[in-house]
């Protein structure tokens, strides 16, 4: 019995093994020493990565796991993003100073709990809409959000735009991209372990059940209005918390920035990088990402370019990018038998 016992905690366990171990701290003291070692262009750029990596683990929850289209998902970044803006632009107007060093990373949290409101707003017609149906839906919230922004001119500043207080902690201001790249990729740890963790709970095992028949799944006891929500809120959270990082590291905001293209371009991480899995959304939202900077002379070219390596990718390798890898890893295992 403790044979098994000790089997199965090794079974869910995150990191397995020595090599494993080795890995991820090498990994880890990689991110802590890239900022050092790079120009500071390659910083800022490094703070979109991670700032993307949220959105695509957060979209993959619901569209991978759970298996809702989301076409509308950069509504709930806009409003991550005005959202925290307004919380911290409040908070030194009365003085304010929050706990745990300063008002940044409550600002991060109000982001993405206002989106993960209208996450459940958004959810709540997912109970009986599926398919092309909901795709719409959701197609129509993120339109409707960037049309709201551009016309209301006290929240977003109109066509002006608006721009962002820098953030602090406690006295301490966090004006420089390194200073920013630290907060921004302690959030993607932070957030890449809790999906991790969570679709490994019963809450994954029912997004999957869902996934693959939400008839089987009401049948075998699962909440479909519960979970379906559930998805819906819990991605708007990850979006709209990349939102109010988004905001503090362009320090402007505009309301076309969250157009329909934005959305496009986050479902594309997810389906290049695969479906299902969160190193998937990883690895896609770290090519694509570099790959618009990389491109950044031909920026026309890019909708092209980003078209053509989906429908590369569904043709040749519909797992994505990590299943890939998990290919790579299993021939590398057994070769040469």
């Amino acid at each position: 019995m403790t044979q098994l016992i000790q089997r199965y905690e090794e079974e869910m366990a995150l990191v397995r093994g020595g090599a494993a171990w080795t890995g991820l701290v090498l990994l880890l003291g990689a991110l802590a020493a890239l900022p050092w070692l790079l120009p500071g262009y390659y910083v800022y750029i490094l703070n979109f990565v991670g700032i993307n990596v949220i959105v695509a683990i957060g979209l993959n929850l619901l569209v991978g796991y759970t298996g809702q289209i989301s076409l509308g998902h950069v509504g709930f970044v806009a409003i991550g993003a005005y959202a925290a803006t307004h919380f911290i632009r409040a908070t030194e107007a009365s003085g304010v100073v929050a706990a745990l060093g300063g008002p940044f990373w409550m600002a991060v949290f109000i982001g993405g709990a206002a989106a993960a409101v209208f996450g459940v707003l958004v959810g709540l017609p997912a109970i009986r809409l599926e398919g092309p149906y909901l795709t719409i839906v959701t197609l129509g919230f993120g339109l409707a959000v960037q049309q709201i922004l551009i016309n209301w001119p006290a929240v977003s500043g109109g066509r002006i735009g608006m721009f962002v207080p820098q953030p602090a902690l406690g006295s301490f201001v966090l004006g420089s991209d390194r200073s920013l790249y630290y907060l921004v990729w302690t959030v993607v740890i932070g957030m890449s372990l809790v999906a991790f963790n969570l679709t490994r709970s019963h809450v994954g095992r029912a997004f999957i059940a869902i996934r693959d028949s939400d008839i089987a799944a009401e049948v075998t006891g699962v909440n479909l209005k519960y979970y379906k929500t559930l998805a819906f809120a819990v991605s708007a959270f990850y979006a709209g918390a990349a939102g109010a990082l988004l905001a503090y590291v362009m320090q402007y905001l505009e309301p076309t920035m969250f157009n329909l293209y934005e959305s496009i371009y986050y479902l594309a991480m997810v389906v290049v990088g695969g479906l299902g899995t969160i190193p998937g959304a990883m690895f896609g939202a770290v090519l694509l990402t570099l790959l618009q900077y990389g491109l950044s002379h031909a920026q026309e070219y890019l909708p092209v370019i980003y078209g053509g390596i989906v429908i590369l990718v569904m043709a040749l390798e519909p797992m994505g990018l990590y299943g890939r890898w998990l290919k790579i890893k299993l021939w590398m295992k057994t070769w040469p038998m």
